[in-house]
């Protein structure tokens, strides 16, 4: 019987699983809108809402909490301090996943999975403030 089984196994461990959902999540939560695997996306989205559930109650515990989850203090504290107060009036429903067709090779359905009222600017921002450092030390 399959009683209880409900997340998908993924063809990893459950160590890996757990690692790679973190390290999504730490995606997510940096960049607030990814591409990935519908099935990964999927099984993502309870553990993005968990956190931000987590960070809307904003008590040293829930941070420690988070920080077991994520691994990464620079992303626990965008949780708590931006997307926390984003959505403290929400009850929940903070992602969504849009279908983006096929992906090229092995025709595995690619979504993207994003948060409701992102910041448009937040996706890449990384990439050019290292960028614009890297210019600043060429010059």
């Amino acid at each position: 019987m399959r009683h209880g089984k409900v997340h998908r196994k993924f063809n990893r461990t459950a160590e890996h699983r757990k690692a790679m959902f973190a390290n999504l999540a730490g995606a997510l939560i940096t960049h607030e809108q990814i591409v990935t695997t519908l099935p990964k996306a999927k099984d993502l989205r309870p553990v993005v809402e968990k956190l931000v559930t987590l960070a809307r109650r904003g008590d040293l515990h829930a941070r420690r909490q988070a920080i077991a989850e994520l691994r990464d203090l620079n992303v626990v504290k965008k949780l708590f301090d931006v997307l926390a107060k984003r959505y403290e009036g929400r009850p929940g429903g903070y992602t969504r996943i849009i279908k983006a067709g096929f992906r090229y090779g092995d025709s595995t359905p690619v979504a993207v999975i994003e948060f409701v009222d992102r910041d448009v600017d937040a996706k890449g921002a990384a990439d050019r403030a290292r960028a614009e450092a890297a210019e600043a030390v060429a010059a």
